[in-house]
Order: structure tokens, then sequence, then C-alpha cells
């Protein structure tokens, strides 16, 4: 499981790459599929996920993990409807999180959606 930021380098959830998203508490949040997010809850598409990344449907970064280049991209084409994932198992929590430095601008800059915000879209 690998945390995922916001650009303030605050904690907004961890993510199971190409699986799952989850909040800071490990409640599920969306899944992931074919490199885009969904949403658990309507299984709206959220944006297009690139490794560790979290895009809005613009190609901006809405969160991201240092292990990734911090980057967007052109603006994504939505794509087909992706087949609803099942819920995870419960995963136990995380230990031992150290937040990482700062990451530069990235190219296209951060969306103007929160984490919040892009789970709710």
């Amino acid at each position: 499981m690998e945390p995922l930021f916001d650009k303030y380098r605050g904690l907004v959830g961890w993510m199971i790459k190409e699986r799952h998203i989850f909040d800071v508490q490990l409640s599920w949040l969306a899944y992931i599929k074919d490199e885009n997010s969904w949403s658990a809850a309507n299984s709206n598409w959220l944006g297009p996920v690139k490794g560790l990344l979290c895009l809005d449907r613009e190609g901006r970064v809405v969160a991201w993990n240092p292990k990734e280049k911090v980057a967007g991209i052109a603006k994504p084409k939505r794509p087909p409807r992706a087949p609803y994932r099942p819920r995870p198992p419960r995963s136990p929590s995380p230990r031992g999180l150290v937040l990482p430095p700062m990451p530069p601008l990235p190219l296209r800059g951060w969306s103007p959606l929160s984490f919040s915000e892009w789970l709710r879209q």
C-alpha cells in the first residue's frame, strides 16, 4: 500500500497500485482499471492514474507519491465505463510514514480540485 499526498504534502489517501484507492482511515474510495480511476460510490470516472499519480479529468495532478515523477498529461479522452470491481478485503494500517520533500510544480500545474472534490465528481 502506497501513500498519496496532496500538493501541500498532506497525506490524503493510500493506493494499492493498479487496483484500489483508500482514504487515510482506509475506507475504500475508488477502483482502478486500465489506468483510470472510478468512484467506488457511483462508478463515475474520476480521471487517469499514471503509476502512483491520480489525475483529474483535465490531466492535472490531484494526488501523488514520491516514487513517481509529478507531471500532468494532455487532456485525456473519457474511457468507456469500466466494470465494477468488488470491494477489497480490509488492509492492515500502514506503518512508518515519512513525509516526502515538496514536489516541483508539475507539468500543466496542479488540479484546482482537492482530493475530496475529485472523489465527489
